[in-house]
């Protein structure tokens, strides 16, 4: 049962640890891994930075065929050995979901390491497109440690559970 969702969501920075930080929400304060040049305001792509702002929470990818469908208010579309992310900002699909045959290059989302089991897209970078500033930033399943990410915030695999239970299309994330 879904309990009722959260308006906002806050991440920022752990002081003297720019790739760590925490998300704050409701009663909870999560730890997460950040880009590994902490949090920026001027994104650029592959800067490794986790971009500053507010935005929105477009939905929720998963893999169906490692877990059950996560219960949560966010859209939700499965993860397949296909879909891709561009991130060539030459690309006329820069910053979108694409489908990738066996062997071309561009952000798999079907991954062995487990990192995007469940990837939450955020609108970052979205309307407009701009070439340049920054691609598929994502909340998604923290390293081991929580070593840095490349520019998006990582959860620990059950705390994301519990947070993805109170997020819905109405809920913003505000990094700090």
């Amino acid at each position: 049962m879904l309990r009722q969702t959260l308006s906002t969501i806050r991440v920022r920075s752990r002081p003297g640890r720019r790739t760590q930080g925490w998300l704050c929400a409701d009663t909870m304060c999560l730890p997460v891994a950040l880009g590994r040049s902490g949090i920026r305001a001027s994104k650029r792509e592959g800067d490794g930075g986790t971009p500053r702002g507010t935005f929105r929470l477009k939905r929720l990818w998963w893999r169906r065929d490692r877990m059950p469908r996560p219960l949560t208010a966010l859209p939700v579309r499965p993860i397949g050995p296909a879909d891709a992310w561009s991130e060539d900002p030459a690309d006329r699909r820069y910053n979108r979901p694409v489908l990738r045959r066996p062997g071309a290059t561009g952000d798999r989302l079907w991954r062995e390491d487990h990192l995007y089991d469940l990837i939450i897209e955020i609108d970052h970078n979205d309307r407009p497109r701009i070439a340049g500033r920054g691609s598929a930033v994502f909340i998604h399943l923290a390293r081991p440690g929580f070593s840095p990410t490349a520019g998006c915030v990582g959860l620990e695999k059950n705390r994301l559970l519990r947070l993805l239970a109170r997020l819905g299309p109405k809920t913003r994330i505000v990094i700090e």
